[in-house]
């Protein structure tokens, strides 16, 4: 494909505003050819000059797009990505990818037949703190992983009016920030063996879980386990990380999503720094005590959508991974409705 591709940026709250569309501005080759939202001076005053339209089938046939990006309510994946798949554009869906494994089945057969690409945003992917995890893991500093704690926690007492926070389809903190705790460490270790987990509703007045607890079991003995809740105020443990050769323990989150929320993107001053140095301990007794991460970089993933568009291939989130993503995701609420651990093929 010569020229720029022509993004259609579909939704524009949360997700499309503060990540998707910083984003889209700052990578070389990409557009943003018209948005779909009902928030039209918002987006007027985001992206001056860009067309705003009221749904979805009109952008479709009338924005002139290669490239659909998906940032609606999740519950709107499905049936948005794959009208946007049958008009003929590739398709970027923001995680969990889809409300259930049956439907992102439906949706990757889809784009096998009509020869389009179809990834899922998994930004964190790119986390400061991530990346030199895997640097640690993959480069065998630590030995072999005996436990892997991933944990994601913030202190929000009050429950929220909005669709994360509602009952329905997709809604709650396991598909929110579980989906991302689980994409990392499925990538780092593949799929598990099985899965228990327990999902809460601990705040008042809380319509769906805002609080997880997931113990994924491996053949070998690993043991990883993704939390996250809504009620700790002391909230700093991102990462405990315990091999036969050493531990990595690190606090703190990455800086790439609130410097967006602030307006700032690749290429401005810090980018993707992360101030909190973690902490390596070797089996010898030798310490550590600051091992800065080298710096975070969302801006990856468009630019691998980009080039897979342009060249072939599967795109910086290969669709084989999200499927088996989404059935461990699956496979936690049953383990948690029924209070028993779930074993996977």
């Amino acid at each position: 494909m010569s020229g720029p591709i022509r993004v259609l940026l579909v939704g524009f709250g949360l997700a499309g505003e503060f990540f998707h569309a910083p984003l889209l501005r700052r990578t070389e080759g990409l557009t943003i050819a018209g948005v779909v939202t009902s928030a039209v001076n918002k987006a007027h005053a985001a992206l001056p000059g860009v067309p705003v339209f009221p749904d979805a089938a009109t952008a479709y046939r009338e924005a002139g797009a290669d490239l659909a990006v998906i940032a609606a309510p999740t519950a709107q994946h499905a049936s948005l990505a794959t009208a946007a798949l049958e008009a003929g554009l590739h398709a970027v869906v923001d995680k969990p990818f889809t409300t259930t494994l049956a439907e992102a089945e439906a949706l990757a057969n889809l784009a096998h037949t009509r020869g389009r690409l179809l990834s899922v945003f998994q930004n964190r992917r790119w986390d400061a703190d991530f990346l030199e995890v895997c640097r640690l893991v993959r480069g065998g500093t630590l030995g072999r992983i005996a436990q892997f704690e991933s944990r994601y926690d913030r202190f929000r007492p009050q429950v929220v009016n909005r669709w994360r926070e509602r009952s329905g389809p997709g809604a709650g903190l396991w598909f929110d920030l579980g989906a991302h705790l689980l994409d990392q460490a499925m990538l780092l270790f593949g799929k598990p063996r099985a899965i228990w987990a327990d999902l809460a509703i601990q705040r008042a007045g809380g319509e769906t879980d805002d609080s997880f607890y997931a113990l994924l079991r491996y053949p070998d003995g690993l043991r990883v386990v993704l939390q996250g809740g809504s009620l700790l105020a002391d909230h700093g443990l991102r990462f405990a990380v315990h091999g036969t050769e050493g531990s990595y323990v690190k606090h703190g989150l990455d800086t790439q999503a609130q410097a967006m929320r602030g307006g700032k993107g690749p290429g401005d001053a810090g980018w993707g720094v992360d101030p909190v140095p973690g902490t390596l301990t070797l089996a010898d007794g030798r310490k550590t005590e600051a091992l800065p991460a080298s710096p975070g970089a969302y801006e990856t993933f468009y630019a691998g959508v980009r080039d897979a568009i342009r060249n072939g291939g599967d795109g910086p989130v290969p669709l084989r991974k999200v499927l088996d993503c989404m059935a461990v995701l699956e496979a936690a609420i049953a383990s948690s409705e029924r209070r028993a651990e779930v074993v996977l093929d």
